[in-house]
């Protein structure tokens, strides 16, 4: 019998917990105030799952051509723009700066854009910063970087 009667004392200081962790989370969601006008945006927002929101800042991505990925900062030579008679640069260095939240999409693109194994394409997007491929032209090396941060990777032309 005094088994049952801590099984149930168990099941009340669960339960008292989850609802505490409940008033918690319900508090932390009163401290951001909402526009009235985005208010049931919001709460649609709220109810849906996490794939469901991947999903849906893909299509916001699309339809308003924005990026939902962080911008890198321009380095020091890129700010002071280099020499202005200099001829523009005819091969790049393509490097992997940041995996991001996709890095299994992003070793699928490494994995078919340097037609690597799979085990040598996730060692590149593990060891970013890393260089993915040299010498390449100008218009291979934007296509590369575009596969890339369309499946949320960042990289840098050098």
């Amino acid at each position: 019998m005094s088994d049952n009667i801590k099984k149930e004392e168990n099941k009340d200081t669960t339960a008292k917990a989850v609802s505490k962790t409940e008033e918690v989370k319900t508090e932390e969601a009163i401290l951001v105030e909402v526009p009235e006008k985005f208010k049931k945006i919001v709460e649609e927002i709220e109810k849906m799952s996490v794939i469901e929101l991947n999903e849906l800042v893909k299509i916001f991505e699309k339809k308003f051509g924005v990026s939902a990925q962080v911008i890198a900062v321009a380095t020091a030579g890129d700010a002071t723009g280099g020499d202005s008679g200099a001829e523009e640069q005819s091969s790049f260095a393509v490097e992997l700066t940041a995996a991001g939240g996709q890095k299994i999409a992003i070793i699928k693109v490494v994995k078919s854009i340097l037609g690597l194994g799979l085990k040598e394409a996730k060692d590149a997007v593990d060891g970013a910063p890393s260089i993915l491929k040299e010498g390449v032209k100008k218009e291979e090396a934007e296509n590369i970087k575009k596969q890339i941060e369309e499946a949320g990777g960042t990289v840098t032309l050098k």
